[in-house]
């Protein structure tokens, strides 16, 4: 599989703002949320899709999506944490958990402004494990 961003990212070539980390998974902070905590859940073996992934690597990613949705719903204090796998952006295996409201805050899209990384760094440290 070629390289990616999320490659990169796990070997420290990227920096993120990372909320988890074991010796399968990865979590960070999206640079561009649809709302504030949206963070990406990653496996560190490379796969295009989340359907490709090994069973005991998938069942690891989904361990670590509910352990930072939980993470996610009781530091933020928001009702709801959706899970969006798209697939389509970056060719390695991601879920996307985002913290919302309302269904319009979840449907939103984002501002695809300049990162603020300040802010994606305070929230990292809210949220880290």
């Amino acid at each position: 599989m070629s390289e990616t961003i999320f490659s990169k990212i796990i070997a420290g070539e990227i920096p993120c703002h990372k909320v988890y980390e074991d010796d399968t998974t990865l979590a960070f902070l999206d640079i561009n949320p649809v709302q504030p905590g949206h963070t990406l859940v990653i496996p560190k073996t490379a796969a295009a899709s989340v359907w490709d992934l090994d069973p005991t690597v998938y069942s690891a990613l989904m361990g670590t999506t509910q352990k930072v949705a939980q993470r996610l719903r009781s530091v933020l204090a928001v009702p709801f944490v959706g899970e969006k796998i798209v697939g389509v952006d970056v060719a390695h295996a991601h879920v996307h958990l985002i913290p919302f409201s309302t269904v319009a805050d979840y449907d939103a899209r984002p501002a695809n402004d300049e990162p603020d990384h300040a802010s994606l760094s305070a929230m990292a440290n809210k949220l880290a494990f």
